[in-house]
């Protein structure tokens, strides 16, 4: 039987010197997907990998990636790690201008569209453009570092999106991220979340990658019932 949840750690926590070892590592572990975070020193403080990175570490494994562009300018780059293999592209509601064509754009390359929404920005503000979202992510951290804590206030966020996710008549995920690990899984979880993201409590869980995998997604099913 498939799994209820679905796992998806995040590269940011991976090693970078060796990432096409990492990606076939996380394969073997039994995780579903690959985030990338994608962030350039203007959205975000942080700066990370380009769509080079992603698609040469494409070949590695078979396993789907998404990529949550934490950018300015998501429109610019979007089609670049699409064509890098990312099957779900995240973009920010706070950084798109025109966020109904944004989302529009997207789907036209092909890739599922997916909308993030920082701590602070209400649920309310995708409503009208939901018939075209595939993945809605509520940041539980502030977006920029990894090893955040997990901000449990945004359960009720959560909770809202689900409910306004079985308001439309087609399939949307309801992704978290941010401070996910086996001890804040459950309240994402039982607000509605079904996809988690989780970085350095995988990768540095002393068990290794797949104890980790494997006790994070337990906890999830349990949490779901």
């Amino acid at each position: 039987m498939p799994s209820p949840v679905t796992i998806v750690p995040s590269a940011l926590s991976a090693n970078y010197s060796r990432l096409g070892e990492d990606m076939a590592a996380l394969e073997k572990a039994g995780a579903d997907r690959v985030q990338w975070d994608v962030m350039d020193g203007r959205f975000v403080p942080n700066l990370t990998v380009g769509s080079d990175v992603v698609a040469a570490c494409r070949e590695s494994t078979s396993i789907p990636f998404e990529a949550h562009l934490m950018i300015v300018e998501p429109d610019l780059l979007a089609p670049r790690f699409a064509k890098a293999g990312c099957e779900v592209v995240i973009v920010h509601q706070e950084a798109c201008r025109h966020l109904h064509r944004t989302l529009a754009s997207i789907r036209e390359l092909g890739a599922k569209a997916g909308v993030a929404l920082n701590p602070s920005t209400p649920i309310e503000s995708i409503r009208h453009v939901i018939d075209l979202v595939d993945l809605l992510l509520v940041m539980t951290v502030n977006p920029g570092f990894g090893g955040q804590k997990y901000i449990a206030t945004m359960e009720p966020k959560i909770a809202e999106a689900a409910k306004l996710i079985a308001s439309v008549d087609h399939h949307v995920d309801l992704e978290v991220d941010g401070g996910i690990s086996a001890k804040t899984v459950a309240g994402a979880v039982g607000a509605g979340a079904r996809v988690l993201v989780a970085g350095s409590a995988l990768f540095g869980h002393p068990g290794g990658l797949e104890t980790a995998v494997a006790e994070l997604r337990a906890t999830a099913e349990q949490a779901v019932g």
